[in-house]
């Protein structure tokens, strides 16, 4: 009986050192302490992983790690205990949230102590304040940041590739998927989407990234102008596409513009009565100036576009304007030659008028010094009584 013990017990010593040797293989006792990367992968590696909350919504706790390596956490060298402090032991403390949206949200000051100006910014854009208010809906940090995959988004330069600006648009297409779809249809979402041209704007070179203010207010709407300007003023990016870059000093050259630059100066957080760039050309629906259906080279497109606040407008009044271009020889030449000659007469004009006038005060003035020195100088011989009773009287 004890011989039989015996070889139990060795058995048993047997199994407990090929258990625990195959666990420390796996979890090296030095690294069970930090909890590494690796040592977390170990199971969240395993694919069809998942976590169901109380609500009874099932999420994927599956990570890639090749690109979590390849995100911008993985290649800076972050451990998943950074963000989740509390999975430093199997099994890991059950959240406390009913939902994912909850689980999330809980993680805010996670994301705050490494980027405290973003979460900052964020804090006065229209997302936090429609999520403050109670709607659930709204995204933030992680709903729009994946934090296991989401790379750089800007180089060393400071500069966002194409890859990453579709990126973006497909982020914002998960709340967003009419505005997208319409997006995708224009001439800027095409050239990005499909063409994978960075020279056009994504969602947040309009509207901003953390702080995004809402565009139906009066201050955006006169800001848009501005904000059109920052691409289409840039003759390294125009230049490439033959587009004039005049497009903000005509605008503000003529009635449209010179108004909403008094709403700006005077009136900010009042919306103005003449038109801004989106009125005309669209917002996310912007087409190729020559699209037959939208296009405002079309004289038949432009009109409807100018009957929107002039309804009497008939061909010719869209046909007086020159667009966004300065006045040429070759498209305008008779504005052009026009306008050349008043800028001659009308200096030469005003010149004239200021050399008569200057020549004028100055002979007053010398006229005005000569006489009081002729008075002066006269004899009592050359004085002339001014009535002739004086001269009688005198003779007498």
């Amino acid at each position: 009986m004890l011989v039989g013990m015996t070889i139990i017990f060795m058995v048993i010593a047997h199994s407990t050192s090929i258990v625990h040797a195959a666990v420390t293989d796996q979890f090296p006792l030095s690294r069970l302490a930090t909890q590494s990367n690796e040592d977390c992968l170990a199971c969240h590696a395993n694919p069809n992983q998942y976590f169901t909350f109380p609500n009874g919504v099932r999420i994927s706790v599956t990570i890639d790690p090749k690109a979590f390596g390849l995100s911008a956490h993985g290649a800076a060298g972050h451990s998943c205990t950074t963000c989740h402090p509390t999975a430093t032991k199997y099994p890991h403390p059950y959240p406390d949230a009913l939902n994912h949206k909850e689980y999330t949200l809980a993680y805010d000051k996670v994301c705050q102590n490494c980027h405290p100006d973003q979460y900052e910014n964020n804090l006065d854009g229209v997302h936090y304040k429609a999520l403050s208010s109670g709607d659930r809906r709204a995204p933030f940090c992680t709903d729009c940041h994946d934090p296991h995959t989401q790379p750089r988004v800007r180089d060393e330069q400071g500069n966002i590739s194409n890859e990453v600006k579709v990126l973006i648009a497909n982020t914002c297409a998960r709340c967003h998927s009419v505005i997208f779809n319409t997006y995708a249809e224009s001439v800027h979402g095409f050239n990005l989407l499909i063409k994978q041209n960075g020279d056009v704007p994504t969602c947040i070179d309009c509207h901003g990234v953390h702080g995004i203010q809402d565009p139906t207010t009066a201050a955006f709407r006169l800001s848009s102008v501005e904000l059109c300007a920052k691409c289409h003023t840039n003759p390294e990016i125009m230049d490439k596409y033959g587009i004039s870059t005049n497009v903000l000093k005509t605008y503000v050259a003529d009635f449209h513009g010179t108004t909403t630059v008094l709403f700006n100066q005077k009136e900010p957080n009042q919306a103005p009565n003449t038109p801004v760039c989106y009125d005309c050309h669209g917002i996310h629906d912007i087409a190729r100036s020559e699209d037959p259906q939208k296009g405002l080279k079309i004289q038949q497109n432009l009109l409807k576009t100018c009957q929107k606040c002039h309804p009497e407008a008939t061909l010719n009044f869209p046909a007086s304007w020159m667009s966004h271009y300065v006045p040429d020889p070759e498209k305008t030449p008779l504005v052009y030659y026009v306008q050349l000659f008043y800028k001659f007469f009308v200096p030469m004009v005003i010149g004239g008028m200021a050399v008569f006038v200057t020549s004028d005060i100055v002979r007053r003035q010398i006229d005005k010094r000569k006489r009081p020195m002729h008075s002066s100088a006269g004899t009592r011989e050359d004085i002339q009584p001014e009535h002739p009773s004086e001269t009688q009287n005198q003779e007498e």
